[in-house]
């Protein structure tokens, strides 16, 4: 399998015949991912004027994402995509409605944060349904390849997007805003996604491993790439609190969403390229690389004292957030089992959001115990700690040693 994509596989994978519907609900569908628990830790923020609890029910959201999508990429994978999403759409509907109205009123953070945690496990899959679909419509090679580098390079610009759209709408009358709007277009674009002809005449693909209990995190390489994202997701926790926090020290709140929506600009440009001449290209030596990377210049935000500062530092910061992704959905390809492309991929969003959740919770307790300073300091030492542990395990991922039966052509 080569690991470079030109732009004109870009072109034909997003042209292929029954794509273009599919490509355009997913990317309403996926565009709220990361804009919802940001939304709904300002909006908590904002009703109670505490960082730790605002944190603390963010984090619970995005553990119920980490719990529910590795269940429903399976189920997927078992039925097709069609009726989980639509049945997810519908509990996830009436999750919103009932942790916004607890929060309304004024409940107790235990029955926020189990208000959130049910939202999570309840959100629709639409990431993991998405790339599963490309393997039904392409077949193996360049082309296919550029597809999910397609889904990683825009699930990253919405995981940085989300939380500028989430700042924006904090600022409206009313805060829960961005809550409902993140709601309302995962809705319609998971419901739009599953009536889709591709979506509903998606069969399983048989696999052997496919029924097993353990499903695609048994492959030793599927648990390398497991840790990975949970290493990027837990540095991306810690400066999703540390940002807004640090916009609000500075008497600016307005401006916590949109710092971070500005890493997005160099994060798409760099994305694009890096797909075209990845590196290093051996992938058991690329995941560690770009994690301690990210870690040292997230550990950089430290220094800058002003606003501009900061976002200057946040562009630079951005260049290594899109290639990470763009690995781990490489890697997936030829690390999971056979038939568990949903699952294998769910696994991915699972660590990415657990990760996230723990980054959440813990900045959030240090952002108002030390400061924001501290908060990247911690974060860049997490990232580089799980670096180290990749590179521990980068054998996992050599041709040899990963379960996928694809050879990785750039070592």
């Amino acid at each position: 399998m080569s690991t470079s994509t030109s732009l004109n596989d870009y072109r034909s994978a997003l042209t292929t015949p029954g794509a273009r519907t599919p490509v355009v609900t997913s990317l309403l569908g996926r565009l709220p991912i990361a804009m919802i628990g940001m939304a709904l830790l300002l909006y908590v923020q904002r009703e109670t004027s505490s960082f730790a609890i605002a944190g603390a029910v963010s984090a619970a959201e995005l553990t119920g994402v980490a719990a529910g999508s590795v269940v429903q990429g399976r189920i997927v994978d078992r039925v097709g995509p069609s009726t989980p999403l639509y049945v997810a759409s519908a509990l996830f509907t009436a999750a919103v409605v009932a942790t916004l109205t607890a929060i309304e009123l004024g409940a107790t953070t235990p029955l926020m944060v189990a208000g959130a945690f049910a939202m999570g496990v309840l959100q629709p899959n639409i990431a993991s349904a998405s790339r599963a679909l490309w393997g039904n419509l392409l077949p193996p090679g360049r082309v296919r390849e550029a597809a999910f580098s397609y889904e990683a390079i825009s699930l990253e610009v919405f995981f940085i997007l989300g939380p500028g759209l989430a700042g924006l709408l904090v600022a409206t009358p009313w805060a829960g805003t961005g809550v409902v709007v993140g709601a309302t277009c995962m809705v319609l674009g998971s419901v739009g996604f599953a009536a889709t002809r591709a979506a509903r005449t998606q069969r399983p693909e048989p696999g052997e491993h496919a029924g097993a209990l353990l499903g695609a995190i048994a492959a030793p390489g599927m648990r390398t790439v497991a840790l990975a994202a949970l290493g990027f997701g837990v540095v991306i926790g810690f400066i999703e609190v540390a940002v807004p926090a640090a916009a609000v020290a500075a008497g600016e709140p307005t401006m916590g969403g949109l710092l971070m929506s500005l890493a997005s600009v160099s994060s798409v440009v760099v994305g694009v390229l890096y797909g075209v001449h990845p590196w290093p290209r051996p992938m058991h030596l690329r995941l560690p690389a770009l994690l301690v990377g990210f870690a040292g210049l997230v550990a950089l935000l430290s220094l800058p004292t002003t606003l501009l500062g900061l976002a200057l530092m946040l562009l630079l910061a951005g260049c290594l957030i899109t290639p990470q992704s763009t690995a781990h959905s490489v890697a997936v390809e030829f690390a999971a089992p056979p038939g568990t492309a949903a699952e294998a991929f769910g696994w991915v969003v699972t660590s990415v959001t657990l990760g996230s959740a723990v980054g959440q919770s813990v900045s959030g307790q240090l952002v108002e115990s030390s400061g924001p300073p501290v908060a990247f300091l911690v974060a860049g030492a997490a990232g580089a700690t799980l670096a180290a542990a990749l590179y521990l395990r980068r054998n996992t991922l050599t041709p040899d040693r990963a379960t996928g039966a694809l050879t990785l052509a750039s070592n």
